[in-house]
């Protein structure tokens, strides 16, 4: 029986709907919690094992509680509990330990649930001795060692464990963001390593990518129109990204490159604003309603789901889907491998809402059409 090893960062994500572009140190945890955030690494790691129990019979294994017993629970699972770990602080020398021990039970994968702060532990323990998956549960995900969904790294993780045809085993990059760039205004994101994991065309998330050169006066002049047509009664919530950030600058001001920030009549009103913001905002939206724009990540087409949690389920479904307005550069379309477009809401049904085909704007008076899907499906 194949042995795998469950890893839960049980703080993960838990900054993305409050606004906070991650949960590094206790300090933002500290806040996340004070603004209301809510774990739900544990619930999504249960999605993961859900789908990839039935696909195969496994050994599983896991640290105590939040980091990794309580997934198993949710997920109605049996496993053997790994005790004689340190009481878990929420750092990232509570993972590096759980994956040193991981280690020591000669587990054939780690399936581990975080970002790309908890990718760094985990890939710093075991470098490429031992295979490793993501689920995706942080807010900042640029590493290519992450499912397209929970549902997507649980069912890779069974065909790679059940030997499954077009499954193979690749390094992979394991990527943070570069805190020197961010505070130049620019987002980049550095190499921390390289790990081994599993690959199924579809399953697994590419590294993020960064915006190509050829697009940019293309995008500018998008922007520039964007702002000119834009309705002056009408709500208009950025999402981040240096795309997103071409528009607040033809409107006079650079907003908040990794933040949501919302303008009304071409000034801002509310700068990275999080999700409880965004629908007291919705609220008091008046006859013109409000708009979404958005930006397609780079390498990885991710459209929500992936560092824009701010633009959580609720405020999707508010907006609706005939609400949002997707911008971005042709040549990131273009480079994307499937040429599709993910979704990871963590909601079902605004998934499915957003799910079909969307036009892309991507220069003045022009458009892709590409298909967007719930990730892993």
């Amino acid at each position: 029986m194949r042995r795998v090893g469950i890893i839960v960062n049980p703080i993960a994500g838990m900054g993305g709907r409050v606004g906070l572009k991650g949960t590094d140190g206790p300090d933002i945890l500290r806040r996340a919690r004070e603004l209301g955030a809510v774990p739900n690494a544990a619930e999504r790691c249960a999605l993961a094992l859900a789908a990839m129990v039935p696909l195969g019979t496994f050994d599983l294994v896991a640290p105590p509680g939040a980091m990794g017993e309580t997934a198993l629970a949710a997920a109605g699972l049996q496993g053997r509990v790994l005790h004689g770990l340190p009481q878990p602080q929420g750092t990232g020398a509570d993972t590096a330990a759980a994956a040193e021990r991981l280690l020591q039970e000669d587990v054939d994968l780690i399936l581990f649930a975080g970002g790309d702060g908890t990718a760094r532990d985990v890939a710093g323990v075991v470098g490429t001795s031992r295979p490793i998956l993501g689920v995706p549960t942080g807010v900042k995900m640029h590493s290519a060692v992450f499912g397209t969904s929970p549902g997507a790294a649980g069912r890779l993780a069974a065909h790679f464990l059940g030997d499954a045809a077009g499954v193979t085993l690749r390094e992979a990059e394991v990527m943070d963001l570069d805190e020197a760039a961010l505070r130049e205004g620019r987002i980049a994101a550095r190499l921390f390593g390289l790990a081994r994991v599993p690959h199924e065309r579809g399953f697994l998330q590419a590294c993020k990518a960064g915006a190509r050169t050829d697009d940019e006066a293309a995008l500018d002049a998008l922007a520039r129109r964007i702002v000119r047509e834009w309705p002056a009664e009408r709500l208009m919530i950025l999402a981040c990204g240096t795309t997103t950030r071409r528009i607040k600058r033809a409107m006079g001001f650079d907003g908040t490159l990794l933040g949501v920030d919302v303008a009304l009549g071409g000034r801002p009103i509310a700068l990275d604003a999080n999700e409880s913001q965004l629908l007291r905002l919705l609220d008091r939206a008046g006859e013109g309603g409000a708009g979404i724009v958005a930006s397609v990540t780079g390498g990885q087409g991710f459209l929500f789901g992936r560092g824009n949690q701010q633009i959580s389920a609720d405020v999707l479904r508010r907006v609706g889907r005939d609400g949002i307005m997707v911008v971005t550069g042709a040549g990131k379309l273009a480079a994307l491998d499937p040429a599709l477009l993910h979704v990871d809401t963590g909601s079902a049904e605004a998934d499915a809402m957003l799910s079909g085909y969307h036009q892309v704007h991507t220069a003045p008076g022009q458009r892709m059409v590409m298909r967007v899907a719930a990730s892993g499906h």
